[in-house]
């Protein structure tokens, strides 16, 4: 019989493959990504792939509810709304320092780097991942209590008496 086994790790969680925007793309490009992709946050990346921040949807709403930025929004590119240097972690990291991290930090996902290249976004863990796992977890069957040998309720009955379970 197999058995779920909870999450431990980002790993477990994370979001492979993550859809990146330019630092040097549009603000409507990215809103358009987050509206097509249905995502609220991207990893942001230079010309050679490599990680240079992160732009969410809360980003643009800010941009979208500040007169300056709103009237120069068409010269406006990501770089210039993007959080900079983007908070990373590694597969291997445990989803309880992950959870923390994020809530320090207030933020709501973090890009997953690759081990060998700190620069290399290879995934996403957002906070809508960790409410999905919470959310499995507790339709998960309880693990069997471990049967006290002593326990009269789990003990056979003797020989002769009877039973009065």
């Amino acid at each position: 019989m197999t058995s779920a086994v909870e999450p431990t790790t980002v790993g477990d969680l994370m979001a492979l493959d993550p859809i990146v925007v330019r630092a040097n793309a549009s603000l409507d490009e990215v809103a358009d990504l987050l509206d097509h992709h249905h995502i609220s946050g991207l990893p942001v990346v230079d010309g050679s792939g490599s990680l240079v921040g992160v732009v969410s949807q809360t980003d643009l709403v800010r941009a979208r509810s500040t007169q300056y930025l709103w009237a120069n929004w068409p010269g406006l590119a990501v770089r210039h709304l993007m959080t900079s240097p983007a908070v990373t972690v590694h597969r291997s990291t445990p989803l309880a320092i992950a959870a923390a991290r994020m809530e320090r930090r207030h933020i709501h996902r973090l890009v997953v780097v690759a081990d060998d290249d700190e620069r290399r976004p290879i995934g996403i863990l957002s906070m809508t991942d960790l409410v999905h796992s919470i959310a499995a977890a507790s339709h998960m069957p309880e693990p069997a209590a471990a049967a006290d040998p002593g326990s009269p309720v789990d003990a056979p009955p003797e020989p002769g008496v009877r039973d009065a379970r």
